[in-house]
């Protein structure tokens, strides 16, 4: 018969070493701990009640609670793709190259995880967007601050995206600061340069709250890069990966357009944009031109 082990949990899962977790599980007979003097250490490490207390549809329509639940947790990978993309500037910032292709390379698959999230929504027939959707009032997509950091680290920039924000000062100044900082594309420019290779002044000492657009100089620089495909070309391999993040991302925005056209065709949007019309511009704006520019000149 196994010991039943009763333990007190504080604010925080008590941290555990190897020696630590062998005992107990020798002292358990094998069996997990199944008595806890408060909540379990899984509760408190994950927040279960509050994640769930974050679900509050508006309606009663049994459609909702979906729709509501996929965008919450797509703002949960919008949080994670910012955090992989701000720690690989740092490495970056670092020359630790290798590092920051590790953490690139992690955000595809959370990006492709983004892109996986659509699949939850779609049975949503446009009847059943119609039974809650008035109910959202002017809540937006467009509205999601999390998401245009994602797209500023992307080197997609614009000022007009800030404004909804002045609200939450907060959030406005942390946007505004991300509106002038360097990109992601602008650190792997500026590492590039620190390599030797020929980034012109004009595109590293540019406005950073400019989109870049392809430089044929810097589109160049990617050709030859490209020309070299062996297994130890470290740019090479950058590149390859910065591509991943540029298909994903494109991939995830063209569904976000079917969505749409799927559930409500091209009524005007909620936010107050032409709606579909408004997405298709949106998504049509290029991650990373000169990755593709360089495609077409090899």
């Amino acid at each position: 018969m196994s010991r039943v082990t009763t333990r007190s949990s504080p604010s925080h899962p008590a941290p555990l070493d190897a020696g630590t977790r062998a005992a107990r599980a020798a002292g358990n007979a094998g069996e997990p701990t199944v008595e806890f003097a408060d909540a379990t250490p899984y509760e408190q490490y994950v927040g279960v009640r509050q994640l769930q207390a974050l679900v509050r549809p508006v309606t009663e329509h049994p459609a909702e609670p979906a729709f509501l639940v996929v965008t919450q947790v797509m703002e949960l990978w919008f949080t994670l793709l910012r955090r992989e993309w701000e720690l690989a500037q740092r490495q970056l910032r670092a020359d630790d190259l290798d590092a920051a292709i590790g953490s690139i390379r992690r955000s595809v698959h959370h990006l492709r995880s983004l892109d996986a999230s659509w699949g939850s929504l779609l049975w949503l027939t446009p009847a059943e967007f119609n039974g809650f959707r008035d109910q959202l009032g002017e809540a937006s997509g467009f509205q999601s601050y999390e998401y245009r950091h994602v797209e500023f680290l992307l080197g997609l920039k614009a000022e007009s995206v800030v404004r909804p924000h002045r609200g939450l000062p907060v959030v406005h100044a942390d946007l505004q600061r991300a509106l002038a900082a360097p990109s992601l594309e602008d650190d792997v420019l500026a590492y590039l340069a620190r390599r030797g290779l020929p980034v012109p002044a004009a595109v590293l000492d540019r406005d950073r709250t400019v989109t870049h657009e392809a430089d044929p100089a810097v589109t160049a620089i990617w050709a030859e890069v490209y020309a070299d495909p062996r297994p130890g070309n470290e740019l090479f391999a950058l590149g390859e990966v910065l591509t991943d993040v540029a298909e994903v991302f494109t991939t995830w925005r063209q569904r976000h357009v079917t969505a749409v056209r799927r559930a409500m065709g091209a009524k005007p949007g909620s936010g107050g944009s032409a709606g579909l019309a408004w997405l298709e511009r949106s998504a049509a704006r290029v991650v990373f031109p000169d990755l593709w520019a360089a495609r077409t000149v090899l």
